[in-house]
């Protein structure tokens, strides 16, 4: 850990702050990070990535961690965090990337491989596979109680958050995250209310990591990240062909809770996922789930060294 090296990029008006590891004349291996995380949930990636042979470069979003808030946040979006991405590379004087993406990180990672194609060496995307960008359902067709209902209601999550410290909401994210079902609360009852204050970390999740993640959030609070990504689904992108042609890996986590959301086990399964990225490998992890990184990184670190050396 104490090998990386934290600065801060002035893009878009803003300072953002970026973690990176390895060599400047490697090959750059970018990391999106998902909700509640920022940089810190990459370290055992980037120090693996840059063992290897390749420059691991880790971003706080805007508004995430230690980066600076957006000065619009009711007019923020995913394209902002993909240009605020291809001006920090541009700012390094990186011409080509790899990029390893999880959770709702994996939309700017989208964008770029679409939008900037003959920039992306190839993508990595956890958990989540590409589709076409067209409005989910999933809040549709899940109970009221389901988490992404309650956090996209302006002022909901604001209030259930406000009742506790960052680090306790934190800590009740990860638990309900790395469980295998998907977070519904009952219909009198808010989403921090599903976890019991006596219910005990993940085994590979300790306490000197929540106290890394609580300090680092201390700035930038949870306002702006309700709005991207919960707050922001129905962003139009202009997106003409969907299928993304670079070199793809999906690792799936058998555990994660994504997978029980309507159709997305099928969407991958099927095959139909192959229509959308034409040159896609994938992978499961046994008992992975939606923190597969932090969970078994030597497994996805195998897989992914395994993935750069094949393309580099």
């Amino acid at each position: 850990m104490d090998q990386i090296v934290h600065k801060f990029i002035e893009v878009n008006g803003l300072k953002l702050h970026v973690a990176e590891i390895g060599n400047i004349s490697s090959p750059a291996v970018v990391f999106l990070h998902g909700f509640p995380e920022i940089w810190y949930s990459w370290r055992h990636q980037m120090i693996a990535v840059a063992n290897g042979g390749y420059r691991a470069i880790a971003p706080d979003f805007r508004g995430y961690g230690l980066s600076d808030p957006s000065p619009a946040i009711k007019k923020l979006g995913f394209s902002d965090l993909v240009d605020d991405v291809i001006a920090i590379i541009d700012s390094l004087d990186i011409n080509k990337i790899f990029i390893i993406a999880k959770d709702f990180g994996v939309r700017p990672a989208f964008l770029i491989a679409l939008r900037y194609p003959t920039r992306v060496t190839g993508v990595i995307s956890l958990g989540v596979p590409h589709r076409p960008f067209k409005p989910r359902t999933y809040h549709i067709e899940l109970p009221e109680g389901f988490y992404i209902n309650r956090w996209r209601e302006p002022g909901r999550a604001e209030a259930d958050f406000s009742r506790f410290d960052v680090k306790t909401v934190l800590r009740n994210i990860y638990i309900l995250f790395s469980r295998s079902e998907i977070p519904i609360a009952n219909e009198n009852q808010e989403i921090m209310d599903i976890v019991s204050p006596s219910t005990p970390l993940p085994s590979w999740f300790t306490d000197d990591n929540l106290s890394a993640y609580g300090a680092l959030y201390e700035k930038s609070g949870l306002l702006e990240p309700l709005k991207v990504p919960y707050r922001s689904s129905e962003e139009k992108y202009g997106i003409e062909d969907p299928v993304i042609k670079n070199l793809m890996l999906l690792v799936v986590g058998e555990k994660d809770y994504f997978l029980k959301f309507p159709g997305v086990e099928e969407f991958i399964t099927s095959g139909t996922v192959k229509q959308f990225a034409s040159d896609l490998e994938i992978e499961y992890v046994a008992e992975g789930s939606h923190f597969v990184q932090e969970q078994f990184p030597d497994k996805l670190n195998q897989l992914i060294l395994a993935f750069l050396h094949k393309h580099s």
